[in-house]
């Protein structure tokens, strides 16, 4: 034994073991892509080809980071067979992302739907009353995702639209207008290969029309209160469901609140480019508000380039920051 040695050589605390670091993140090119249709309390149904999978989500992705819309690539048993599981190990880059927040003093993102490349503002003429406080808000998340907005107005056998159609119409958005024994061809043509995501109060009627347009969806109706003149929540998770002429639907939770405090003031202003040309004259840090001194755009109007109609639409829309 070496002088330098004793009893106890040999005997070190052992040393950790680890696989070396490396910043080259795992190949998954060659995985299959599918399409999350929902999601439920960790699990997700992800369509693959002609079947559903039930999926988790792998460790490299985050808790909240994968969303109904989403493709994905999954890893692991992909047979559907009963008891099986795949892992998401991927998701792929997002087209579009719709988001809202509880209320506007609720700065947290809930991330809606992925890769809708279109929005149905589902809003009742009557039974609930139409509230245009919440379709502004819905607008202005709409062109915030850079997702084409249509406004969708259910039960007109209870109400007229002319109002809503005068105060929306100005702004380009396209109106369709059902009841319940309406044909849905002009619907049903709006959404053929679209992925649209249907938005809406609770009680407006939006499950009875998923339901019209996929009659196997068999997705829960319910009536309004009569106490409060609120419709009850009856879809509780949203779900992507394929249309049968092609297309996609995305049904989600009806909302009684819809925040928008992930907007910033004055970004949807990017969605109108006859009002971004003329604003381009506005002072700086201009609101464009009625008040807003030296405002370009009124300017536009004095002078005969823009709408007046247009531009009160435009403004009733910019107060759902106020």
């Amino acid at each position: 034994m070496s002088i330098h040695e004793d009893d106890h050589t040999g005997f070190d605390r052992p040393r950790k073991r680890s696989r070396p670091r490396t910043k080259d993140r795992p190949d998954y090119s060659s995985l299959p892509v599918a399409r999350v249709v929902s999601v439920d309390r960790g699990r997700y149904r992800c369509l693959l080809e002609d079947r559903i999978v039930s999926a988790v989500r792998g460790r490299l992705i985050a808790r909240k980071g994968i969303i109904v819309g989403d493709e994905v690539r999954l890893d692991g048993d992909t047979s559907a067979d009963e008891g099986t599981l795949a892992r998401v190990v991927e998701v792929l880059e997002r087209t579009t992302m719709l988001r809202r927040s509880a209320d506007d003093a609720d700065t947290f993102e809930r991330p809606i739907v992925a890769n809708a490349d279109q929005l149905f503002i589902v809003t009742a003429l009557a039974d609930p009353p139409p509230r245009m406080g919440m379709i502004d808000r819905i607008l202005v998340a709409a062109y915030d995702a850079g997702i084409a907005p249509m406004l969708c107005l259910t039960k007109a056998d209870l109400a007229s639209p002319d109002e809503l159609r005068a105060a929306y119409e100005p702004l380009g958005v396209p109106i369709l207008v059902t009841d319940p024994l309406a044909d849905l061809t002009p619907v049903r043509e709006a959404l053929t290969d679209h992925v649209t995501v249907f938005v809406g109060h609770s009680g407006v009627g939006k499950s009875t029309l998923v339901n019209r347009l996929i009659p196997d969806a068999h997705r829960a109706t319910g009536e309004v209160s009569e106490l409060t003149g609120k419709g009850r929540h009856t879809s509780t998770s949203a779900v992507a469901m394929e249309l049968p002429e092609g297309g996609w639907i995305v049904d989600t939770p009806g909302v009684r609140s819809f925040g928008i405090s992930h907007v910033r003031p004055g970004s949807i202003l990017g969605a109108f480019p006859d009002l971004a040309e003329y604003a381009e004259d506005c002072p700086r840090g201009c609101r464009h508000q009625t008040d807003a001194p030296e405002c370009a755009l009124d300017d536009a109007v004095a002078d005969g380039r823009l709408a007046p109609e247009r531009l009160a639409s435009f403004r009733r829309m910019e107060r759902a920051f106020v």
